[in-house]
């Protein structure tokens, strides 16, 4: 059976967004929040003060903001709301350098996971908020949102953890991407 040639919503008449524009996370704790996301997104400070922070990867003005609030108070972990971040890197070894760069810092993935779509790393900020670092495991869109739509992802839409010092080590060693993103049930 084959997939329906991939479209968005607007190439399907819908009028959708054009993108996500940013993310607004509020902290009780400034500095350390903004070092972290600083050094994590390799991030320039578009704008700071003592309440509130804008910072950069890209064209946009400002893809992550940091406010404080008077009243903010830290959140249960198990509470409804957003889960998590992500962001996406060019390809596996853009990834791996920074896991490297990230854990010479001392920063290091609550967990690492082969989505099957993709391979993710998991890290907590100094709030406790998630952020995914990821890579896609397919060249196209139409392979992706075909993937999203087998059998083999609804058995397991998780995906399966795997160990990032490991997979690094099989990249420095020649062993191609595609056998090391193996997607499960190929």
């Amino acid at each position: 059976m084959t997939s329906p040639p991939f479209q968005t919503a607007r190439q399907q008449g819908r009028l959708a967004p054009l993108k996500l524009e940013h993310a607004v996370l509020r902290t009780t704790e400034l500095a350390p929040m903004l070092d972290w996301y600083v050094e994590v997104l390799q991030a320039d400070v578009s704008f700071s003060s003592s309440s509130i922070a804008f910072l950069s990867y890209d064209e946009q003005n400002h893809r992550l903001a940091l406010v404080v609030r008077p009243g903010t108070t830290r959140r249960d972990p198990n509470s409804a709301g957003l889960d998590h971040l992500a962001f996406t890197y060019a390809d596996l070894p853009e990834l791996v350098t920074t896991y490297e760069r990230l854990k010479a810092s001392d920063i290091s993935p609550t967990r690492c996971m082969n989505h099957g779509s993709s391979m993710s790393l998991y890290y907590a900020d100094p709030d406790g908020n998630q952020i995914e670092l990821k890579v896609d495991n397919f060249d196209t869109y139409e392979e992706q949102h075909a993937w999203m739509r087998s059998a083999a992802f609804a058995q397991n839409p998780i995906g399966t953890p795997f160990d990032m010092d490991e997979l690094a080590a099989q990249l420095k060693a020649g062993i191609p991407v595609r056998q090391l993103v193996h997607v499960p049930g190929d």
